[in-house]
């Protein structure tokens, strides 16, 4: 097989850069080792940036997004009993954020693919990219029980923190940085209507508490919970006493409780490698950077990556100049330590360290008070939140 990009990787990020090159009248070929039933049904991220949205409608992908998906003007910030709004349309001059699944952004990117192409082989499982360096790099993978070979002029890694991609940068260029916080995320789909109208942050004496939403009739919620927490030792109705204890106000609120259809528990880090480019190889999403979901970035920073790479790609099509390409992973990487900075002060600000002391918990009331109480601030959260624009 013989294409302009290889793209290994069928989740968000890799199909995302198909669409946009498919426009554009780049040719590329999209493998991803999984089923379509599973690459579809992998449950994650919901929240969606200004730019994600602008991106997918750019692409022709954002027909039910904007029948079913739900924008948001501003988060609900509590702690203390109390409830703070946070304006997103005020503080950043009209920005706003959707919710709206992963899982449909993927079924709506492979509905699109399929029908119209470029070439995705589902149960394609790369094994080896070869000759990075070179002008002609190849991609060895396994597809219907034969080994094939795609010949590429670039190859894109969007297959995740554990894919073969990052893994062939050679030792002395590659950088890693890395930091693993101390708790973990117990989340919970449940078969009831949102407790709210906007996403609900906060901090409470046991720790933190996320309401979120799937859709008008499924909640998603998260609490903080130790590292190496079992699902199963949380029942039902332990998780709701929780959610309640940690949701509380003084006021008239009640958390709606329903049936809880899955149960998860998820590690908080944040990695980072540099750089995103090594030869004709370029790195996008999780292959190169994850952080914690406390400010829901791990899908629009993958999201921003493509965009950044399309136009690189599109400006070498169309003038022959590699000026984009070149500068891909310092423009990306800008973009990656702020997201990085701003997901770990949100989790600082909002989780209890096991080892927490009174100095520490007053220096979160202080962070939570300086932003409910301050435009500026309120502004830099809502900019950060919504999306910073991509450094081009």
């Amino acid at each position: 097989m013989r294409t302009t990009v290889g793209i290994i990787g069928g989740g968000p990020a890799g199909l995302l850069l198909a669409r946009l090159l498919h426009r554009t009248g780049i040719d590329c070929v999209v493998l991803e080792r999984r089923t379509r039933a599973h690459v579809e049904g992998r449950q994650r991220a919901g929240m969606l940036e200004q730019g994600t949205v602008d991106a997918l409608r750019e692409c022709g992908a954002a027909e039910r997004l904007d029948t079913e998906g739900m924008v948001h003007h501003g988060i609900e910030l509590r702690f203390d009993r109390e409830r703070h709004h946070i304006d997103f349309p005020v503080l950043t001059g009209g920005r706003t954020v959707t919710i709206y699944a992963q899982t449909e952004v993927v079924k709506d990117l492979v509905a699109l693919q399929l029908a119209e192409g470029p070439p995705l082989l589902f149960e394609a499982e790369a094994l080896a990219i070869e000759r990075p360096e070179s002008e002609n790099p190849l991609v060895r993978f396994v597809h219907e029980g034969r080994e094939e070979s795609l010949h590429c002029d670039w190859v894109v890694g969007c297959d995740g923190f554990h894919g073969i991609a990052r893994g062939t940068f050679p030792a002395a260029l590659g950088r890693t940085h890395e930091h693993r916080y101390p708790y973990s995320w117990l989340g919970v789909l449940a078969d009831v209507a949102p407790s709210c109208e906007e996403l609900i942050y906060a901090r409470g004496e046991n720790g933190f508490a996320l309401h979120s939403m799937r859709s008008p009739r499924v909640s998603r919620l998260y609490l903080q919970v130790p590292n190496g927490t079992d699902p199963g030792d949380w029942p039902d109705d332990r998780v709701w006493d929780e959610l309640d204890a940690r949701f509380a106000i003084d006021g008239d609120w009640t958390l709606r409780r329903g049936p809880i259809t899955a149960k998860s528990v998820t590690g908080m880090r944040s990695h980072v490698h540099e750089p995103m480019r090594h030869g004709r190889l370029l790195l996008a999403g999780d292959a190169a950077h994850i952080v914690p979901p406390t400010g829901a970035k791990g899908l629009n920073l993958a999201v921003s990556d493509v965009r950044v790479m399309a136009r690189g790609f599109t400006q070498l099509h169309l003038t022959g100049s590699s000026q984009l390409l070149d500068r891909y992973s310092e423009l990306c990487l800008e973009r990656v330590w702020q997201a990085t900075r701003f997901s770990y002060d949100m989790t600082r600000m909002l989780h209890t360290r096991p080892d927490r002391d009174a100095f520490e918990e007053h220096l979160q009331l202080a962070r939570l008070r300086r932003i409910t109480a301050s435009r500026p601030a309120a502004a830099e959260l809502a900019a950060n939140y919504t999306g910073l624009p991509i450094p081009l």
